[in-house]
């Protein structure tokens, strides 16, 4: 993103934290609407509309705004709710979020300086802002799970929601496949990583007797996303730094150079540049343990050896993969590939899920086969050796409530949940004080009840 734009997006966020409760019941000029205590902005709408318009929108401007008024209404009758009932989000909740939306908007602007520039606040007065945003959209969040609360699908309404859904209508959902696999580290790695990080020192030691930081990452850095940059990663929060390396600069002083530090994706030397309240702006040169091809061939015969003896029945893969693998995530399930991602741990992967490697492997193969030894990368991106059987596929088909249950279930639940919320809208405007602006008032959906 140019930076023109990122500051154009950086403003839209701050201008939302605009809106403030409304003293009183009469509309001023800047004023678009009042909703219960809550007040929508002229400049709210324009700002919507701005967003929708770098988005790629091309239609017509005033469908367009009134569109953004409509949302902003029904958001501010939730935020209504949310005061009546006396819902309040713990701010502390969205700190998170907050700290990765300021190190997004500080990297756009360039600097924390260039930030507090371009809209002349203090980067305390940006982040109160940004942060009322947050909380906001967060209370709205909680006023609609309390409305939903409690809805559930029942087989025959999943049934009916199916069959009301034109055939032409059903997506078609990709292959699906079942994975388990065995994979093996390359052979005497700690020797490659003796290696790395001695390549490692010996430009650290350049460094320190004057070369340059940037031309040596330039040279040499193992990093394709910051190499070309000299290594520099730009302002980053703790948080989301790998806990070494984050231990490791954090305890630097600027313009010194780390010890050779050990990360899950090789081993750095990390120089500061900065330091931004609680960011900091690092370089880092990378190298990464090299496997060499005896060690390569060593591991794919192991294998390959491995395979052989599944196929023949002398072990089953369950127990070969126990034995022998070093896949933590699956040995001790006997090898089945799962998700990474904790909150799924899914065993269904489309192809595309899949790395090329494993891609290429999987596609040819037949329920219960085993696939030839081949290298890849692991969710580290570190070389390893694996072997991979197809337990399970269902074919591409249009989805049906048979194959695709859990998804058509949250289609459905997706779909009555948010006519609850319309119903709730509908009940809710009906007993809401509500009073729009002239220049509002030839929006269509107005007459559904929000005029009086």
């Amino acid at each position: 993103m140019k930076r023109n734009a990122g500051l154009l997006l950086i403003a839209a966020i701050i201008l939302l934290a605009g809106t403030r409760t409304a003293g009183g019941q009469v509309l001023v000029e800047s004023v678009a609407a009042i909703v219960g205590n809550e007040v929508v902005y002229l400049s709210d709408v324009e700002t919507g509309v701005a967003d929708s318009r770098r988005d790629g929108y091309r239609g017509s401007i005033e469908d367009l705004r009134c569109g953004v008024f409509q949302q902003l209404l029904v958001a501010k009758l939730f935020l209504d709710q949310a005061r009546i009932d006396s819902i309040i989000v713990n701010e502390s909740d969205v700190e998170g979020e907050l700290n990765a939306r300021l190190n997004d908007y500080i990297r756009t602007a360039g600097s924390e300086d260039a930030l507090v520039k371009y809209f002349g606040k203090s980067i305390t007065e940006i982040r109160k802002d940004a942060r009322k945003v947050l909380v906001e959209q967060a209370t709205i969040r909680e006023v609609q799970r309390n409305i939903a609360e409690g809805i559930k699908v029942t087989p025959s309404e999943l049934r009916r929601f199916f069959n009301n859904i034109p055939r032409d209508s059903l997506p078609v959902i990709p292959q699906k496949v079942q994975l388990s696999l065995i994979q093996l580290d390359p052979p005497q790695n700690e020797e490659n990583k003796a290696e790395a990080r001695q390549r490692l020192l010996d430009i650290r030691g350049r460094i320190l007797e004057g070369a340059s930081f940037s031309v040596q990452a330039i040279m040499f850095s193992e990093d394709p996303g910051t190499a070309a940059n000299g290594g520099e990663l730009g302002f980053m929060m703790r948080g989301e730094l790998e806990k070494p390396y984050a231990d490791a600069a954090f305890s630097l002083t600027k313009n010194t150079v780390s010890r050779v530090v050990e990360s899950r994706y090789g081993f750095h030397i990390i120089q500061l540049i900065d330091r931004n309240g609680d960011m900091i702006n690092t370089r880092h040169i990378l190298i990464k343990p090299k496997v060499k091809p005896e060690q390569a061939a060593r591991a794919m015969n192991r294998l390959d050896s491995i395979a052989n003896l599944i196929r023949k029945d002398s072990i089953t893969f369950a127990n070969a993969a126990l034995r022998f693998s070093t896949h933590k995530d699956s040995r001790i399930n006997g090898g089945k590939f799962v998700s990474s991602n904790p909150s799924e741990r899914d065993t269904w992967f489309t192809l595309e899920e899949l790395n090329p490697e494993m891609y290429v492997k999987v596609r040819d193969l037949k329920i219960g086969e085993i696939s030839d030894p081949f290298r890849t990368t692991d969710e580290n991106n570190d070389v390893v050796f694996r072997i991979v059987k197809l337990d399970n596929e269902i074919p591409a088909h249009r989805a049906n409530l048979k194959d695709d249950y859990q998804n058509l279930y949250s289609a459905a639940l997706l779909n009555k949940q948010t006519k609850t919320y319309d119903d709730w809208v509908k009940k809710k405007i009906e007993t809401t004080y509500i009073k729009v602006s002239e220049e509002f008032k030839s929006c269509e959906f107005l007459k559904l009840g929000w005029i009086k």
